[in-house]
């Protein structure tokens, strides 16, 4: 079988950073500029499509046949241009997507970035005059005299720098196949690549959007922060009220000192202050800071023709644990809703009656916010299906450790924050009932502490504001651990087999309690200057850690990775409990990962999955759509014998959270 590797170069109207690649190609003056591409690793060749007697035929035959494997990095963007190019759908069962291969290999994602990585010499590593040279003939360009007012650049503006953009375009595919080859000893899972193929298939399907909605909201918040912003203005006497220094200085010389102004310290503070001004000054800044009203504008930014929002899932988003991360409108981060009379307020945000929001709900911008998730609805004549693993990683925790009173309550239905509050206290707790105001311990507990979290991680996940008091969280802590015994030795053991295969280099098999299955660690050295440690799961994926080492702390194991606040590739720590949260959130991936295979199967399609839930777009005929998702979430998986899994979801006419 023959490989393609391709790399293309693209000029369109639209800016490809705003509105996502799939209405980056639907501009009117979106082509492809230059095609790059190697056979079987080879010679580079480049196809100039700005050349009048182009001849793109060889390139399409191979692009089109099913016995040649299609690869890119980042391979969705040319997979969605050269199918709006030649007018032909690329089938992603025929890709093989360089990218992921570095991200699951633990290395960071963007090209350059992983070239340096693993240590490409100079001529292989991609040129760093790309972005001025992709600037200049991708892009739109301002019109001046001085350029004879002309929208675009191109071959014939400037011969010398389009030979080097040709040159670009070539190294780009002489990179990437370089990366290829230097993580050829990677074998990606077979579910992996189905996987993969199945995610771009979502982001090829895409969600309707409301857009009378979004353009209705967009138009009246417009019009609503004109005069929050002037109020604030005359009532500060500031220039910019919406610049957090400024209102800091401004609050300090009111005598109100503050670290903060964020969404949280802003609530705090209002119920600490007196002072009249600065009181309605922190009002009007929570008004003006409602940024997730902008997704309605992002709404319209990627609406493709047909209203569909497209390219909304990034695959092996989060590293090691490879579940998704949001592109684009980020549904990965959407606010809730918990205002009463969803309907009404949708409706009278769809008619832009803000006087009645303003009656109502007592914030515009507020419900505004909340109101984002029903701007996602079917398709016509269809609604959505929404199922949900319901404390999955709770489960999955429990089922890895061998916790089986905890596995005993889920697969008994029962509440397990009134379990673990029960079990940590020694009294029946109930919801609403006896004992009832426990429950709120066990729960903070359960998300806080399962990966070796201590008093921080309570305080971090919400402990003070849920009513507890800062003196009571050490023995809380230490209730919560003495429940969980099987935990913690979990924590150890995977600490004690990582460190151990890291210092001897061989092989360390961690049996689960259970004892048909097992974690596998092996250390391990590559192209004799890359070793990693890496975590065979059940499901067979495996979790690496590139150049791993003992730190300095007992316990503590060093490796690199890419820090997620500065983006530099850098010593990372870990440490027990923070790889068993790998362990864990990768687990719980895997299984709605093979979940969403199941559902697929099962003529069933996903437009939108948000953590551990799926949005279904589904006949409205099939009224046992629900039921029959609900039973796929809870069938058994094969390598999680007797892990209790359960499904719980709704059917609805626009998306929310229920």
């Amino acid at each position: 079988m023959k490989t393609l590797g391709i790399d293309i170069e693209t000029f369109s109207g639209s800016k490809l950073t705003d509105c996502g690649v799939y209405r980056y190609c639907e501009d009117p003056d979106f082509t492809i500029l230059l095609i790059g591409y190697s056979i079987d690793g080879g010679e580079v060749s480049v196809i100039d499509l700005t050349e009048p007697n182009a001849d793109t035929s060889d390139f399409e035959k191979m692009l089109y046949d099913p016995k040649v494997t299609k690869t890119a990095y980042n391979a969705n963007f040319e997979r969605t241009c050269l199918a709006q190019y030649f007018g032909r759908y690329c089938l992603p069962e025929e890709w093989d997507d360089t990218m992921i291969r570095a991200l699951y290999l633990g290395f960071p994602r963007s090209l350059d970035a992983v070239g340096s990585a693993i240590g490409l010499p100079e001529d292989e590593q991609k040129l760093k005059t790309g972005k001025a040279l992709i600037r200049y003939f991708c892009q739109p360009c301002r019109k001046t005299k001085s350029n004879g007012m002309r929208s675009r650049n191109t071959r014939e503006t400037d011969p010398e720098k389009w030979a080097e953009f040709i040159e670009y375009n070539r190294r780009d595919v002489v990179t990437e196949q370089a990366i290829r080859k230097k993580l050829s000893y990677c074998r990606i899972p077979d579910d992996e690549k189905k996987l993969w193929a199945l995610d771009q298939r979502i982001n090829d399907r895409g969600v309707r959007l409301d857009l009378p909605m979004a353009e209705t909201i967009v138009k009246k918040d417009t019009e609503y922060q004109k005069p929050v912003l002037q109020k604030a203005k005359d009532l500060t006497g500031l220039r910019n009220p919406k610049s957090v220094p400024q209102l800091k200085r401004w609050m300090e010389e009111k005598g109100f000192p503050v670290d903060s102004l964020d969404k949280a310290h802003i609530e705090e503070y209002l119920k600490t202050c007196d002072d009249p001004d600065i009181r309605e000054a922190l009002k009007l800044k929570q008004k003006m800071s409602k940024t997730s009203v902008k997704k309605y504008q992002k709404m319209l930014d990627m609406a493709c023709k047909d209203e569909r929002a497209r390219g909304c899932f990034q695959f092996y988003g989060a590293s090691r644990s490879g579940r998704w991360a949001g592109r684009g409108l980020q549904l990965q981060n959407l606010p809730q809703n918990h205002i009463p009379d969803l309907d009404i307020a949708r409706q009278l945000a769809k008619e832009g009656d803000t006087e009645m929001i303003d009656m109502f709900y007592g914030s515009v911008p507020d419900t505004m916010s909340q109101l984002v998730r029903t701007a996602f609805i079917p398709s016509e004549g269809r609604t959505f299906v929404v199922s949900d693993f319901s404390a999955i990683e709770a489960r999955v925790l429990a089922w890895l450790a061998g916790e089986d009173w905890v596995l005993d309550v889920f697969r008994k239905g029962g509440d397990i924050y009134c379990a673990t509050a029960s079990q940590m206290f020694g009294v029946p707790v109930v919801k609403h009932g006896i004992n009832g105001e426990l429950r709120q311990k066990g729960k903070v507990t359960t998300l806080a502490c399962g990966y070796q979290g201590g008093v921080g991680a309570l305080i971090n996940m919400g402990a003070l504001k849920m009513g507890l008091s800062e003196e009571e969280l050490p023995s809380i802590l230490a209730k919560w651990r003495d429940s969980r015994p099987k935990t913690l030795k979990l924590w150890k053991d995977v600490e004690t087999a990582a460190l151990k295969s890291v210092r001897t280099g061989r092989t360390q098999v961690l049996p689960l309690a259970h004892g048909r299955s097992s974690l596998r660690f092996d250390c391990k050295t590559v192209d004799d200057d890359i070793s990693f440690l890496s975590i065979k799961l059940p499901s067979g994926r495996r979790l690496f850690y590139i150049d791993p080492r003992p730190g300095d702390k007992v316990g503590n194991l060093i490796y690199k990775g890419q820090n997620q606040t500065t983006r530099k590739w850098q010593d990372l720590e870990t440490y027990g409990g923070k790889l068993v949260e790998n362990i864990t959130q990768a687990f719980a991936r895997d299984c709605l990962g093979l979940t969403m295979l199941r559902v697929t199967e099962a003529g069933y399609d996903i437009v939108m999955h948000i953590h551990d839930e799926m949005i279904i777009d589904c006949p409205k005929e099939d009224k046992d759509a629900l039921d029959k998702v609900n039973a796929i979430m809870a069938q058994p998986l094969p390598w999680a014998p007797g892990l209790p899994l359960k499904g719980d979801g709704y059917v609805t006419d626009y998306y929310k959270k229920d």
